[in-house]
């Protein structure tokens, strides 16, 4: 099934997609669905289950999810407005949004966190239910959010193709059959999806929107090191996006810098933007928000460091890199708390080496290759949050994520493409892998790093 572009990258708040995104989403279809069957709800009860529920708080899912029921909506997020709209709601106990009686909801009584029953479908579920003033059921949903921001209902998960499916010129499912028709139509894989996209949106829309996707990441890259003091959260984890840049830009000016510099450079690209996501500011997911720095400060390294840079070659960077999400999303996962974080940093670093490989004159072949190689070198990451938190490892990992798609890029392109391990063979391996993986260490902070650092 065509993944397009405009999926794999999402405008929307931190500190996570599958966390906070996709919870505000899913209350946002739960007052759809009351408006649309016209129920008049008394109240309205959630329950979190599985990964929402362990590291629910840490990833202010209960915020996330009641801002969802008062309409607010990821893309136009304010976080002053959200944050008057939380305490009125906490005072009153009564939500009021358009088209709708007002209902009660006490996010203290009526959002439960159920550490014991993992709802079947996926290890990201929550249910909201409607119900009358005696406390009957008017209407209930199950939702599951499976990555990057994407909420599907249960029916909807046990018949993923129904009423999804696109019709476009160049349909491809693995990657042996993306390269098959880059040579068949001698197309780069920028230009098949393109030619994808265009089967249901018109030029202008695409480059808006590609333009609009590379300008929010860059004001999240902007932001970031401009911003300087402590995270939230109680870990009491200092910014260091600024100052770094702050020092590296100093010996730049000086000529004093080491060559190895560059990853320093690369690297604070990306922190800037996961500490923009720690905080709970806009960013884009790429393909997720833990993994948001990734592709931003490739793009970045590649805009303002590489001598030649093209800007007119962003929107080719963004298209090969979503064809390589998309697949990784369709035969695998990007799910932190379903495969571990190599679905998500190790997902955002294929996308980026293939990105960085074709914009830098690469061929299909090459940017397959580069993808194959960065995403097989993060093969086994565990996803070990630390409290909750999306910031430790989480912010240096994003840093490393670029480094190692950068690095990936660069080896591929002193071959022909020609290599031993296909990118099918290491999507099919990440999926494998996440499976064995014990759920410890899958978003849960149960295990790894977030049990074994002292006084957290």
């Amino acid at each position: 099934m065509f993944v397009s572009v405009f999926d794999i990258f999402k405008i929307g708040i931190g500190p996570s997609s599958s966390h906070t995104i996709g919870p505000m989403v899913a209350g946002g279809r739960f007052l759809d669905s009351l408006r649309l069957n016209r129920i008049n709800a008394f109240a309205v009860k959630v329950s979190l289950h599985g990964s929402l529920a362990f590291t629910g708080r840490g990833h202010a899912t209960d915020r996330a999810v009641t801002l969802g029921l008062a309409g607010v909506l990821p893309g136009s997020y304010d976080k002053i407005e959200a944050q008057q709209l939380l305490a009125d709601i906490a005072a009153t106990g009564q939500i009021n949004v358009p088209l709708l009686p007002i209902f009660n909801f006490n996010p203290e009584t009526d959002l439960v966190f159920d550490f014991e029953n993992l709802l079947p479908g996926h290890v990201n579920g929550l249910r909201i239910t409607a119900v009358d003033s005696e406390g009957g059921s008017l209407f209930a949903e199950t939702y599951y959010s499976i990555g990057g921001g994407t909420v599907v209902t249960e029916a909807e998960l046990a018949n993923p193709e129904a009423d999804r499916r696109i019709d476009v010129p160049y349909e491809f499912d693995c990657a042996t059959a993306m390269l098959k028709l880059a040579r068949q139509f001698d197309l780069s894989i920028a230009e098949l999806m393109l030619a994808n996209e265009r089967a249901h949106r018109t030029q202008h829309q695409i480059s808006a929107g590609l333009n609009h996707i590379w300008d929010r990441m860059d004001a999240s890259i902007r932001r970031g090191i401009e911003a300087d003091g402590i995270l939230p959260g109680g870990l009491n984890v200092r910014r260091r996006a600024s100052s770094i840049h702050a020092r590296l830009t100093q010996e730049r000016r000086a000529n004093l810098a080491y060559p190895h510099a560059y990853n320093d450079w690369i690297s604070v690209y990306a922190m800037a933007v996961n500490e923009e996501n720690a905080m709970g500011g806009q960013i884009v997911t790429a393909p997720t928000n833990g993994a948001a720095g990734v592709v931003p400060a490739t793009l970045k390294y590649y805009l303002e460091h590489i001598p030649g840079a093209e800007s007119e070659l962003v929107a080719d960077f963004l298209l090969t890199a979503a064809a390589i999400g998309g697949l990784i999303k369709s035969n695998a996962s990007i799910s932190g708390a379903e495969l571990g974080c190599q679905a998500e940093v190790g997902s955002a670093s294929a996308m980026a080496a293939a990105g960085l490989c074709a914009v830098l004159g690469g061929t299909p072949g090459q940017a397959e290759n580069a993808a194959e190689i960065s995403l097989e070198h993060h093969l086994g990451m565990t996803c070990d949050p630390v409290r909750g938190l999306v910031q430790i490892p989480c912010i240096e990992r994003n840093g490393m994520g670029a480094i190692k798609a950068v690095a990936a890029a660069s080896l591929a392109l002193r071959g022909d493409g020609d290599h031993v391990v296909s990118l099918d063979a290491c999507i099919e391996s990440l999926r494998q892998t996440g499976l064995d993986m014990n759920v410890r260490y899958k978003e849960t902070s149960l295990g790894g790093l977030a049990v074994n650092i002292p006084n957290c």
